[in-house]
């Protein structure tokens, strides 16, 4: 009677730490939302991703994606009331960040911008079908 106790107690746990795993699998990289292939005169190959990590809002760029060989290139995110939101530079030193957190202020995202911030110009966007949040 013990062992079967066990068993049972031994499958459960792991039962539970299969959920648990899953859940937080399915929270870390939920990408359902995909925008339209960026287009512009420096930013046009790859695409952006919404997803949520961990109850936070993320951005990230497909793995075609070209950061523009620009001095100051800029993630920016449009809402559905055409407010303009500049969040980060893809150049970071070492690098480049291909994925950022959104911060709780932006509602809902419509375009995603790459943006040169030294020249102050537009480099390519792109587009969800409809608003993310």
């Amino acid at each position: 009677m013990k062992k079967m106790t066990a068993f049972v107690s031994a499958t459960a746990l792991t039962f539970v730490l299969a959920l648990f795993t899953g859940s937080a699998l399915a929270d870390r990289h939920n990408t359902d939302h995909r925008t339209s292939q960026f287009q512009g005169a420096k930013a046009n190959t790859g695409m952006a991703m919404h997803y949520t990590e961990n109850g936070k809002s993320m951005l990230r760029v497909t793995d075609d994606f070209k950061v523009p060989d620009t001095p100051a290139p800029t993630w920016r995110a449009i809402d559905s009331k055409g407010n303009i939101h500049t969040l980060d530079a893809f150049k970071i030193k070492g690098g480049e960040k291909r994925q950022i957190a959104v911060p709780a202020y932006v509602k809902d995202i419509v375009k995603v911008q790459v943006y040169c911030a030294w020249a102050e110009v537009l480099l390519g966007e792109a587009s969800f079908s409809t608003a993310v949040k």
